[in-house]
């Protein structure tokens, strides 16, 4: 499925424009971009957009739109796929025996693409910013971070904070604090980024953006020399852009996904199982949500009334895979899922009866229209879908037809991407259709952390940044705490709190568990060589995973 998975994932409209000290590579006029480019050296990407692009390349502002490692690098690039860390502005780094304080050296001779030299004052000062920023400190940063020279600093924590070092070696991405000494990180609009990585903006229009390779790449300018992000009307105009041959790299659904070869010839496709499918639900009423999904026995009831397997084959393409409501993935998680659980996996076929049960249990009704009522107002509820994404699309509504049997009314209601957004982060909805990310480690802890702690969630109308369900559980959070300061090789320790955890969230179902999303990226291999395979996964190959198809870019060989 398509989908913008670019770190910290959260959107929101941004009011504040940079000063103009912040804006010094420009945006030139060009023709207008177009998906069709005889350059055999400009990858051309779709990421699912299916609006007009937002100028906003601030990568911690919830409005950002790209750029996280291809404008801003982290210190190294650490994946979700494998345990290796490959060295980007920093070249090495070592824990003390603690886990207490992390030794970090940075890359020497780098320069910001404004001229001005990097050092490791700039780390130390985008940590520190993060530090004090609530909104974009997704990861509960309390490190006290000390320079020792321009190509050392140390970052010491008053507990062990190992989950915390992948976070700040790859999900950190370097500010220049020149520019950025007076800048609102989570809210101020960035139209020309200044930034160390391997492109810099070029053109910029609604309808597509481009990336310009940086001659002054401390690593040498990437032979992909543009990349181009462009905005179609669709899940369906991709795949038509992929049967036209006019774009290289896209990440969703096309017709006969298991034979991409054959059908589109040049191009091969690769499935990852990540990314976990919900109904997002705004469920705190504490928090200032409104609806019946704040109810519980609702959200149960919607999670025993799916049909996973009709879904699965209807919209994905029998593509996803079991999911676990305790949101560990039962492949890559197994030893993690929970045996205190309820349900290993959530149900694959609809279990009316228990739907029913937990509804009457609750005080509902069954009026003579079908529809459950409790205090003669009836069971309806809307769900949030962003126009063009045809599979989440067929999903919500195949969904809502799973629904009339146990008396609820499903309204779909399709946004632009941008809308619903907007809606998601501010609380505005009932439920909505997205994904829950993973983490920078293949550790559950880390979506535990940002979908299911107080810390990154806030009251309706404020941007909730992940935690959109505007979940609060102190049991929950008090076992997050206790999982940061263990050791990662302490299996029987974390497990107790993960099991907390999993159990907890279970119970309350703030996100309604659908399926285990198999990702798959369709890519032009006649055009370019070197794209991830399933051999060689040195990054996870979604066109909208960041900073990993930065990563990709940097890989890439064009054969032409």
């Amino acid at each position: 499925m398509l989908r913008k998975f670019l770190s910290g994932r959260m959107r929101v409209g941004a009011a504040v424009t940079v000063a103009a000290a912040l804006v010094l590579t420009g945006c030139g006029d060009s023709d207008t971009p177009t998906a069709n480019n005889p350059d055999a050296t400009t990858l051309i990407a779709y990421t699912g957009q299916s609006g007009g692009y937002q100028i906003n390349f601030n990568p911690y502002s919830p409005s950002q739109i790209g750029g996280i490692g291809s404008i801003f690098e982290p210190l190294f690039f650490i994946t979700q796929v494998n345990d290796k860390a490959v060295p980007r502005l920093g070249t090495e780094y070592k824990w003390n025996d603690t886990g207490t304080v992390l030794s970090i050296t940075t890359r020497e001779g780098v320069k910001w693409s404004d001229g001005k030299p990097f050092t490791a004052k700039d780390v130390a000062f985008t940590l520190n910013l993060i530090k004090k920023t609530k909104t974009i400190n997704t990861f509960g940063f309390n490190g006290e971070v000390a320079v020792v020279d321009d190509t050392h600093l140390t970052v010491t924590w008053p507990a062990p904070a190992y989950v915390d070092g992948p976070f700040v070696l790859g999900r950190t991405f370097i500010v220049p604090e020149h520019l950025w000494a007076s800048v609102d990180a989570a809210n101020s609009v960035m139209e020309k980024p200044v930034g160390t990585g391997p492109y810099t903006l070029g053109s910029f229009k609604p309808e597509a953006y481009e990336l310009t390779a940086n001659t002054s790449y401390w690593g040498g300018a990437p032979k992909v020399k543009k990349v181009r992000f462009v905005s179609l009307s669709g899940n369906q105009a991709g795949a038509n852009a992929l049967k036209a041959g006019t774009i290289d790299w896209q990440t969703g659904p096309v017709p006969d996904i298991q034979n991409v070869a054959k059908n589109y010839p040049g191009y091969e496709a690769i499935t990852v199982p990540m990314n976990q499918m919900a109904l997002m639900t705004c469920s705190n009423a504490a928090m200032g949500c409104k609806g019946p999904q704040t109810d519980v026995a609702v959200r149960k009831a919607i999670y025993y009334a799916m049909d996973r397997t009709q879904y699965n084959k209807l919209a994905f393409q029998d593509t996803a895979s079991e999911m676990s409501p305790g949101f560990a993935l039962p492949e890559r998680d197994k030893a993690m899922v929970s045996t205190k659980l309820t349900d290993q996996v959530a149900p694959m076929t609809a279990q009316a009866a228990k739907a029913t049960a937990l509804l009457e249990g609750a005080g509902y009704a069954k009026g003579a229209d079908g529809v459950y009522a409790k205090g003669g107002k009836p069971l309806t509820l809307t769900v949030n879908v962003v126009t063009g994404w045809t599979d989440y699309i067929t999903a919500v509504n195949t969904i809502a037809e799973q629904l009339k049997p146990v008396g609820i009314k499903l309204t779909v209601v399709q946004t632009s991407w941008n809308e619903w957004t907007e809606v998601r982060g501010k609380g505005n909805y009932q439920l909505l259709i997205d994904s829950l990310h993973q983490g920078p480690a293949p550790d559950p802890y880390y979506l535990y952390n940002w979908f299911f702690g107080s810390a990154n969630t806030a009251r309706v109308g404020q941007v909730a940044n992940p935690n959109y369900a505007r979940y609060t559980n102190p049991a929950v959070d008090a076992a997050l705490t206790a999982l940061r300061k263990l050791d990662p090789k302490d299996a029987t320790a974390r497990q107790a709190q993960l099991d907390i955890i999993q159990t907890n969230i279970e119970r309350d179902t703030p996100y309604i568990p659908m399926l285990t999303g198999g990702t798959t990226s369709e890519f032009n291999t006649k055009k370019f060589s070197g794209w991830p395979t399933k051999e060689n996964m040195y990054a996870f190959p979604a066109v909208w995973g960041s900073p990993d198809n930065s990563q990709v870019f940097l890989t890439l060989t064009p054969k032409g």
